[in-house]
């Protein structure tokens, strides 16, 4: 199953949070999740949506209240022109969705971009957060050349493509950015395409996009990092964009921080992996849950 629960995120803007999965029951008369059913947010990375994580919330439903979020921009969820796409309005979308949905305090899972929205909000509201698990995204500042790089790269992108399988087939295979071929990438934006009245174009606006990426490639995010005081996990693909020296340096400064790695994963090791995915946080989480 998959149900949609409107969110009202900062600035009136509306958010589509989704459960994939039945919540665990515990009150049969209701069948409504008991007050100690433990709380789980799901924060996609930039371009992503909500349903990216599916199969990660139905395994999750098992014992948690799992919930994913589309990220303002994103997904199903409010793209307005003059909407800010600043941090500040990711965190707070991400704080309004916990007390909103009543899942504080909860564990954060967040994908690249969501992992830093991710550990903004633990760093920020500690009340809210009892566990951050951190998959795929740097603490340090990459700087003007990649967003360059970025804006090039949207430009370059075929659309309108003229049906999903050439989505799967760009992304996939021919994108000067794929190293060696990758189904599993092809798939992930086959997901982020709707079909429009001349071919299949992203459900995001690309410059939001970039307007949501200048707000942090520019800046290192370690004092936030070092101010997250609850348990945090930084998992890392083998292939992915974080390098095992600087994951290893964000465990240093995480005051509670543990470290893991999905071999034969790129950046979208949820995607790429998702046993080994799942290997490596379902430990963390059920630790977490013992607290």
């Amino acid at each position: 199953m998959a149900r949609r629960i409107d969110v009202t995120g900062a600035g009136g803007v509306r958010l589509a949070a989704w459960e994939f999965g039945d919540p665990p029951k515990t009150d049969p008369a209701d069948g409504t999740p008991g007050e100690d059913t433990p709380g789980v947010l799901l924060l996609h990375g930039l371009m992503g949506r909500a349903s990216h994580w599916a199969s990660t919330a139905r395994w999750l439903s098992e014992r948690h209240r799992a919930v994913a979020l589309d990220q303002r921009g994103h997904g199903q969820s409010d793209k307005p022109p003059r909407a800010a796409f600043t941090r500040e309005a990711y965190v707070q979308d991400a704080e309004a969705a916990l007390e909103q949905l009543g899942l504080a305090p909860a564990v954060l899972i967040g994908h690249a971009m969501g992992a830093l929205t991710a550990w903004q909000l633990a760093a920020a509201r500690p009340d809210l957060v009892r566990g951050v698990i951190i998959c795929d995204m740097r603490a340090s500042a990459l700087g003007a050349a990649s967003q360059r790089e970025w804006s090039e790269w949207f430009e370059a992108w075929p659309v309108p493509f003229a049906t999903l399988a050439d989505v799967r087939k760009w992304f996939g295979e021919d994108d000067p950015w794929v190293e060696r071929p990758n189904a599993a990438r092809g798939e992930f934006y086959a997901e982020v395409m709707h079909e429009s009245a001349d071919g299949w174009r992203p459900v995001f606006v690309p410059d939001q996009m970039l307007k949501s990426r200048e707000t942090w490639v520019y800046d290192a995010h370690w004092e936030e990092l070092a101010q997250v005081r609850c348990a945090a996990l930084v998992v890392r693909g083998l292939d992915g964009e974080l390098g095992r020296a600087e994951a290893q340096e964000m465990v240093r400064v995480l005051p509670r921080g543990e470290y893991a790695e999905v071999a034969d994963a790129g950046h979208l090791v949820h995607y790429d992996q998702p046993e080994g995915w799942r290997a490596a946080i379902e430990p963390f989480l059920d630790a977490v849950r013992g607290l």
